[in-house]
């Protein structure tokens, strides 16, 4: 369940001054004041915007009297699309994976503090996360939320060193400017033995118009995570959700309609299900989505060089 203040005010830090500690005055709802011996920071509905906008992509004139807008505008799903990717493998295969997860930050630590990176809106499995009432969870994002702890920037998580036990970042990495600087600081909270979850797309069409930059096969999310140890990694969707979004994507463009697209691609929906058929190293290689489980080292990893390519790829083209 999300945390309390209680629970991780002592963890706030200066985004990019990890030695700077953040004081927060709470109020009836929510924070009224934020604070480093740097500078102060803006309030937004009681959630406090721990970005520097100096050093940050996010822009201070984002932040206006109402908050900060939202910079991707998420439509909700039909409800009959809701129901079709509850039933997709790759939602049960997330959902399994959030599980592992959690059984793993729960036998590293007592009362796990867990770090999900644009929490803004939930990921597709994730309700068991946010349920469990042995978890403490820390949610930010760059827009406000009430699924929120704060407001901030992955490029510059404003935690302090070795914080946290766990770190979720899902359908996220394509959306940032620095991929591998997100990495570095999520490597940087977490615990030694801490844990990361990650998902990212990769092939899948552009969404979220301006703010979706990167995609990744299977082996190169392996070497972005690459000082982590891994536990599970693969496919999420393979052949067959890969089609299926490809057509849609089809559709709407034939018919500029997002909506009349959406409903003449639902004769190929059934496409998604054949994945359940596939090998994983024939999914892998055409994956509409990839992830990674993995664990920080107790100590300084091995030289990256061991990773190479052969010895980490998972598909069939041998």
């Amino acid at each position: 369940m999300l945390a309390s203040f209680e629970d991780y005010a002592g963890l706030l830090r200066h985004p990019g001054r990890p030695d700077e500690r953040v004081v927060i005055t709470p109020g009836k709802a929510g924070a009224v004041r934020a604070a480093s011996a740097l500078s102060a920071f803006p309030v937004v509905h009681g959630q406090p915007v721990l970005i520097d906008f100096e050093r940050s992509v996010v822009r201070r004139a984002d932040l206006g009297e109402e908050g900060l807008a939202p910079l991707i505008d998420r439509k909700p799903h039909s409800g009959l699309r809701q129901i079709a990717k509850a039933l997709f493998p790759s939602t049960k295969r997330s959902r399994a994976n959030f599980s592992a997860l959690i059984a793993a930050a729960k036998a590293s630590a007592d009362d796990p503090i867990v770090v999900v990176v644009g929490g803004g809106t939930r990921g597709e499995g994730s309700r068991d996360l946010y349920a469990d009432p042995g978890l403490k969870v820390i949610a930010f994002d760059v827009y406000p939320s009430t699924d929120l702890s704060f407001i901030a920037d992955g490029h510059a998580i404003p935690l302090a060193d070795a914080s946290v036990d766990a770190v979720v970042v899902q359908a996220v990495l394509e959306h940032v400017v620095d991929p591998a600087r997100i990495v570095a600081e999520i490597e940087r909270v977490l615990k030694p033995g801490g844990h990361v979850y990650a998902e990212t797309p990769f092939l899948q069409h552009v969404h979220e118009g301006p703010y979706d930059f990167w995609r990744f096969t299977e082996s190169g999310h392996r070497l972005l995570f690459r000082a982590f140890e891994p536990m599970a990694r693969g496919s999420l969707g393979g052949t067959g959700l890969s089609a299926y979004w490809a057509i849609r994507a089809l559709m709407r463009d034939l018919t500029r309609s997002r909506k009349l697209g959406g409903l003449l691609s639902l004769p190929f929906l059934p496409l998604a299900f054949l994945d359940h058929r596939l090998p994983e190293a024939r999914q892998v290689d055409s994956a509409n989505g990839v992830y990674f489980l993995g664990r920080k080292p107790a100590q300084v990893p091995a030289s990256t060089a061991s990773l190479h390519p052969q010895d980490i790829y998972l598909g069939h083209q041998r």
